[in-house]
């Protein structure tokens, strides 16, 4: 689907006279006599007022783009710390988010991955040398998937840089359609719990690294204190970009959520083939916005999501078969909180995507299906049509670029796999 343009979203508010015309004929002496002689509403006549000069604002401009880009200033901590990280190398300039390979965000990484690199390697060959001498089955089960957490390292490069561009155009929309949402609407978009979520995950993934490392050493005999080094900024990106999917599908699911409380209240006061038309434009632009993400991060998902399955797989096949020939040990514990942890992620994303998905044309097709056509003209029928047309051909989805659907149905299919090795093996 074409992204809505800022001519084409012009085009729709300059249909509704929202113009320097509309504004000069508000100003005009003949207007004023007969807004004061006719039994026209004032509270209307305001609101077309203050549209003429809500409708000046372009979201092509970087100041007026910053100004209403709250979504940005609610969860930039997150995407600081995937900056530090050298995962995400962004950066904000003049209300959009950019991404260059000559930055010096992009230099840091660089040099970052080097040198983290260098202990992963280290780390990584004493794993290896450990899967070659154990004759311990669990000690075996354990090298395989410390060797497998080190893998997400060095795809960093693929699924982090190589798809920095397309985050920073998805986060960019973000600052545009909260423009284009104020314009139509007349109020600013705002995320009233969403800073204080980002806060607690940004100090919990953290915590969560360190706590989930620290555990593992205690428990491994043969993984020391100092390996924990090679694997803190790995945890910490798995924990992260989990977070980050939450806030971005829980931006999604509020902003729908304010964009249908407006539509159903403005269609109370003119319910009219123009506000409609706005609205759908709205609408669309934000189901764009939820697609986007999906094409965005659909390397970095898919890559997650395959990830997760995997160890869930090890993790589970592993305790379930040390319980049953040498009974419960605290190996294994390592073992079960190792597949709860990846399991427990896993679902973050399928429930968050499910959940955004699900209220996204709910709200709004309540407030069509519920307007009387028969006191309607033919016009705004005919809109309410489009309206009902554009929702059904463009359905809210997190689609990872035709490989996967980010939803429920993805833990059975994961489950399904599951089982499908077990009996394999």
């Amino acid at each position: 689907m074409d992204i809505i343009t800022e001519k084409e979203f012009d085009s729709t508010l300059d249909s509704s006279v929202l113009t320097d015309d509309m504004e000069k004929l508000l100003k005009s002496e003949k207007r004023k006599k007969f807004i004061k002689n006719s039994n026209h509403n004032p509270d209307l006549m305001e609101r077309l007022t203050m549209r003429a000069k809500r409708a000046k604002l372009k979201s092509r401009h970087g100041q007026t783009a910053e100004l209403y880009d709250q979504f940005y200033r609610d969860h930039k901590l997150l995407l600081k710390l995937f900056v530090i990280l050298g995962v995400m190398p962004l950066a904000r300039q003049a209300g959009r988010v950019t991404f260059s390979w000559k930055s010096y965000q992009m230099y840091y990484a660089l040099v970052f991955y080097i040198l983290t690199t260098l202990v992963v390697l280290k780390v990584g060959s004493e794993r290896i040398k450990l899967l070659h001498t154990t004759n311990e089955y669990d000690e075996y089960i354990y090298a395989i998937i410390f060797i497998l957490f080190l893998l997400p390292h060095f795809w960093i490069p693929y699924v982090g840089w190589g798809v920095a561009n397309q985050v920073a155009h998805y986060k960019s929309m973000w600052g545009t359609f909260q423009v284009r949402y104020y314009r139509v609407t007349g109020t600013t978009l705002v995320f009233p719990t969403l800073k204080i979520a980002i806060i607690i995950l940004f100090i919990g993934c953290v915590l969560l690294s360190i706590l989930f490392l620290f555990s593992l050493s205690q428990l491994l005999d043969d993984f020391l204190l100092w390996h924990t080094t090679a694997y803190f900024h790995i945890i910490t990106m798995i924990n992260m970009n989990a977070a980050l999917f939450y806030i971005n599908s829980k931006g999604t699911k509020i902003a729908s959520k304010s964009l249908s409380d407006c539509f159903k209240k403005d269609m109370r006061i003119e319910c009219n083939y123009i506000m409609i038309k706005q609205y759908r434009l709205l609408w669309l632009n934000l189901s764009e916005i939820l697609q986007a993400l999906g094409n965005a991060y659909a390397r970095t998902y898919c890559t997650y999501c395959l990830f997760m399955s995997i160890n869930i797989t090890i993790g589970s096949y592993g305790a379930l078969s040390e319980i049953l020939e040498f009974g419960f040990s605290y190996k294994v514990l390592g073992l079960v909180v190792l597949t709860i942890y990846c399991a427990s992620l896993l679902f973050i994303i399928c429930d968050c995507a499910q959940s955004a998905t699900s209220v996204m044309a709910e709200g709004v097709q309540s407030t069509l299906l519920s307007l009387n056509l028969l006191q309607l003209d033919v016009q705004t029928q005919k809109e309410i049509d489009h309206f009902i047309s554009a929702i059904e051909l463009n359905p809210p989805v997190v689609n990872l670029r035709g490989y996967a659907l980010i939803n429920r149905e993805l833990l059975t299919a994961v489950n399904f796999y599951l089982h499908y090795i077990h009996a394999f093996i």
